[in-house]
């Protein structure tokens, strides 16, 4: 791994693959470091032809965080949200997605195919509308247009959003880990206890700082929707999401595939808000697929 300034931050990325091939740069959702990228699915992608970059988002992981700006009362966030009252927070979507293009300016790449999941999904669909020059293609995944009067995710997956561990040391924050893990996966790809409790401890180990997640979550919610913004998009754009995703219901996707002009959406049943090993292959076969090519 290495590290970059880019838009005025620090950046910890990794990359595999050739960069004589086309650039496909991977970002991660709420909290998530670059670490929850799956090594297979990274490696993989960069064995089809693929220069792939996956990196900490700002406030994640090993990348600069926002900690002298405090922890964010969210209850308190929200009710103003409600109540139309203006959100205060230390950075907005449109941030992070010009550290995504600064880092691509980093690099020295010109352009690059935006794959984004959840949050990662509302940052590529901002390059892909606000960067177009830099946007080969975008692969909206398990995200949204955060259109007011979606369906809601289920509760119990929602609570894992602001939901902390029953103490301080190693194992409450695995088993805490775990349960989260556990309360968004999708029922079609379950995963053994063992390889959860492995990918959670490596990234409790990495860095444990749900803080920054918090951060995010206000960014989140200070950046409004992008209905209008991606009713403007231009670029070859793919919307992927689980049937059986408990935080974004599909319904979420579907919306964002109606709102992009000439957006292809497919919808895979028992897939949940997750990168179970068992989905990889076919994950990576819609990617390469549709980015081959463009």
């Amino acid at each position: 791994m290495a590290r970059i300034k880019a838009n005025g931050i620090e950046i910890e990325y990794e990359t595999a693959g050739s960069k004589s091939d086309p650039a496909l740069l991977l970002i991660m959702g709420l909290g998530g470091q670059l670490t929850i990228w799956p090594d297979a699915f990274f490696e993989g992608l960069a064995k089809q032809g693929f220069y792939v970059i996956r990196y900490d988002n700002r406030d994640t992981g090993l990348s600069t965080d926002f900690g002298s700006w405090g922890v964010p009362n969210l209850m308190e966030a929200f009710g103003k949200l409600m109540s139309g009252r203006k959100l205060e927070a230390p950075y907005v979507l449109n941030d992070m997605a010009a550290d995504a293009a600064g880092l691509l300016d980093a690099l020295g790449l010109e352009r690059a195919h935006i794959v984004g999941v959840s949050m990662g999904g509302m940052i590529a669909q901002i390059v892909a509308a606000q960067y177009p020059e830099r946007t080969r293609s975008l692969i909206s995944v398990m995200s949204t247009s955060g259109r007011p009067g979606l369906p809601q995710g289920k509760p119990e997956a929602l609570a894992m959003l602001s939901a902390q561990p029953e103490g301080p040391s190693r194992e409450q924050r695995v088993a805490h880990g775990m349960k989260v893990r556990r309360a968004i996966a999708g029922a079609g790809y379950p995963i053994p206890e063992p390889e959860v409790r492995a990918f959670v401890e490596k990234n409790v180990d990495r860095r444990w700082y749900p803080e920054g997640g918090a951060r995010q979550y206000l960014a989140i919610m200070a950046s409004g929707d992008r209905v209008e913004m991606l009713k403007g998009i231009k670029v070859p754009t793919l919307v992927l999401h689980g049937e059986d995703d408990p935080l974004l219901p599909v319904e979420c996707g579907r919306d964002v595939a109606r709102l992009v002009p000439a957006a292809k959406i497919e919808t895979f049943p028992g897939w949940g808000h997750d990168l179970p090993g068992g989905f990889l292959p076919t994950l990576t076969d819609r990617i390469v697929g549709f980015c081959d090519g463009k």
